[in-house]
């Protein structure tokens, strides 16, 4: 299978920029999985679609303000490093960009001296690992001192921070938020529970695969990237429950979805546990955790509009893409939403 078969048009101008100013009035594309027959609604009609004794399953990672601008000390260039993975105690695998200036024992300033960071470790692709200097609180500095890592195609500065957070993120981890859960507000989430529908969380801090593009002709070739996950005990029991019952298992976002297929995978069923993932899900994949999806629109040529094309049809993905250019939705992970059915 060839990673061309998985583009489409897209005008730059329906890449979403900014987000709205209420997450959950973003437009979304209902796709039936089966038919490939398309609604168009507005996100807070999703509880519409939801039915007692469904179960939703949202990602609860929280993404850091990990993008830090520094000098270089001794020479004053300007270095940025992107804060991808906790290796250690203050240690962090990091991108950092030029990285040919960053060598081991570099030292970066960041904030006059209120934080450092010391270069450790040389990877492959600008990946460089290093040790964190600093008196006080990590994360209030990274407050202060860090922006959030926006994708690259995003060119406007975010105003507020937590924006680029869910209403529900709580375990700070990631390099990248989990974009469909944005569209969530907290009084929506109430009134899908008071409705039956159970709700459920699993962890997976998002790293550097965000921002690497499939560079491969042949998909199957493709080196996907690993990112930890967690399931609580609670959580496996609720949709163990679920499976037995034949209840739905509704999944927001790419994210959850690779962490409950993982699961299911490696062990048959759901249970508490954690590791690190590198599924690769594509046409030809069978299902074994989830039944719907509720997600974003994706790059052209990237793994997550593989992973859906899997779920609903390759078919099916490109013309409702093809339809959502058409009706000029927005694009990306400030844009709007679609619910696989």
């Amino acid at each position: 299978m060839e990673t061309k078969d998985f583009d489409y048009y897209l005008p730059e101008e329906l890449i979403a920029q900014t987000p709205l100013v209420k997450r959950d009035s973003s437009r979304l594309l209902v796709l039936d999985k089966k038919t490939g027959e398309i609604e168009h609604k507005h996100f807070n009609n999703i509880i519409d679609y939801l039915v007692p004794g469904d179960v939703l399953v949202l990602n609860d990672t929280k993404v850091l303000p990990a993008r830090l601008i520094g000098i270089k000390e001794e020479t004053d260039a300007v270095i940025e490093v992107l804060m991808l993975k906790e290796t250690g105690v203050n240690t962090w695998e990091c991108l950092s960009k030029p990285a040919k200036r960053v060598k081991i024992g570099t030292v970066i300033d960041f904030g006059n001296g209120k934080l450092k960071a010391r270069c450790t470790g040389i990877g492959e692709e600008g990946i460089r690992e290093f040790e964190f200097i600093y008196e006080g609180i990590f994360l209030e500095i990274l407050e202060s001192l860090g922006e959030m890592p926006l994708p690259p195609y995003i060119h406007e500065k975010l105003k507020e921070k937590d924006r680029y957070n869910t209403v529900y993120a709580r375990n700070i981890g990631s390099a990248a938020a989990p974009t469909a859960g944005l569209h969530f507000t907290k009084e929506l989430l109430e009134e899908i529970s008071k409705k039956g529908i159970k709700i459920e969380y699993v962890t997976l801090h998002v790293g550097l695969g965000t921002f690497r593009p499939v560079s491969v002709e042949k998909i199957e070739e493709h080196k996907m990237h690993s990112e930890y996950y967690i399931m609580s005990e609670e959580t496996a029991k609720v949709l163990n429950e679920a499976k037995k019952n034949g209840n739905r298992i509704i999944s927001v976002g790419t994210t959850s979805t690779r962490t409950l297929e993982t699961i299911m995978s490696l062990y048959g069923e759901f249970r508490e546990c954690s590791g690190w993932t590198n599924i690769f899900i594509y046409p030809g994949y069978e299902f074994k955790a989830i039944d719907a999806l509720i997600t974003n629109f994706h790059l052209p040529k990237s793994t997550l509009i593989m992973l859906v094309s899997a779920l609903a049809g390759r078919e099916h993905i490109l013309n409702a893409y093809n339809i959502a250019v058409e009706e000029k939705y927005r694009f990306f992970s400030f844009g709007d939403s679609m619910f696989i059915k």
